[in-house]
């Protein structure tokens, strides 16, 4: 029997891999589309004829109790927030507006439209901030460092709340910096590599960053979201690390991809104080043992590799879309 899924923020980075997932599965997949002026598809231009969307927004409570009746769903995926660190300094409220009140409006919709439904929420390490252990796993107490990190330990625990509460199936991955070609600019992975190809194609000359020794566990956005389909198809609803084990610097990530064009960084990367946050997060390592124990589920893109694959993604776009030979 075809299953239904509601994938909230599934034009983003891991809403998009996710929809590849369950496609490939035989699921019906419906997205939730908050309503823009110029819709964002680029990530799902490619399966957005086999989506089924809907208009509706993690703010407006009517919205999400539509959604879920339209979609009768039997899993729901709550990947939509304001999801950018920085910009939660800038915009505290309405990240916590989004990122965390959002998750009690998708929660409510999914209790009174379809109780039985099987609920993930995008809990974060971010949440973890000034970290008390490392590495972190499950039960690492939270000590977020951002308004992003504040508003997603309500989510976490409201997701909680909602599970022993109503008896929901409903759980949190815990998510560790996870990447890839589909994300965003404006994150520093790829910002660097971007820059990178920018810089190898003599459309840039300078690439400007703040911390170079923050420390971040990098993984592949495409395997992470295997991990979120396998805890909801497990008897019990648990919460879950998903992470790689590795920590490398930010510097480590921008040596390796100047040095897939073969360039040195040093010649062009710029320390620039604006970039170093209020209250930076200096290390984030997770632990996944309970993830690979419990759900089978193993990481398959190594991070090298995954830099290299940004680059080179990050060469062909901004070559193709300039009209400039890649001379590598």
């Amino acid at each position: 029997m075809t299953k239904n899924t509601l994938v909230t923020g599934i034009t983003g980075q891991d809403g998009s891999y996710l929809a590849e997932l369950l496609l490939e599965k035989g699921y019906k997949v419906y997205g939730l589309r908050r309503r823009t002026s110029t819709p964002i598809m680029e990530n799902i231009e490619h399966i957005k004829h086999e989506i089924e969307f809907i208009d509706g927004d993690l703010l407006d409570q009517g919205s999400l109790m539509n959604a879920v009746r339209i979609s009768n769903p039997d899993e729901v995926y709550n990947l939509a927030a304001q999801s950018f660190v920085g910009t939660s300094w800038i915009q505290p409220v309405l990240t916590g507006q989004s990122t965390a009140i959002g998750v009690a409006n998708m929660l409510e919709a999914v209790r009174y439209a379809k109780p039985d439904a099987r609920f993930y929420q995008a809990s974060s390490s971010e949440m973890f901030g000034k970290v008390v252990e490392t590495p972190q796993k499950e039960t690492t107490p939270f000590y977020p460092r951002s308004p992003y990190g504040v508003a997603k330990v309500y989510g976490h625990w409201i997701t909680v709340n909602y599970r022993e509460s109503y008896d929901m199936y409903a759980c949190s991955g815990i998510l560790f910096n996870h990447e890839s070609p589909r994300r965003g600019v404006e994150f520093v992975t790829r910002k660097v590599t971007d820059a990178v190809a920018r810089i190898k194609l003599g459309l840039q000359t300078e690439l400007r960053l703040g911390n170079l020794d923050a420390k971040r566990d990098w993984g592949f956005a495409g395997d992470y979201v295997k991990a979120m389909w396998l805890m909801l198809q497990q008897d019990k609803a648990e919460d879950f690390v998903i992470s790689t084990g590795e920590t490398h610097t930010v510097e480590e990530l921008v040596s390796i991809a100047f040095s897939h064009v073969d360039l040195n960084w040093r010649d062009y990367v710029v320390i620039d104080e604006k970039f170093v946050r209020p209250a930076e997060v200096d290390l984030l390592l997770g632990d996944c043992s309970k993830a690979k124990e419990k759900l089978g589920w193993k990481l398959e893109v190594e991070f090298e590799q995954m830099v290299k694959m940004m680059v080179d993604n990050d060469l062909q776009k901004i070559s193709s879309n300039n009209n400039v030979l890649v001379h590598q």
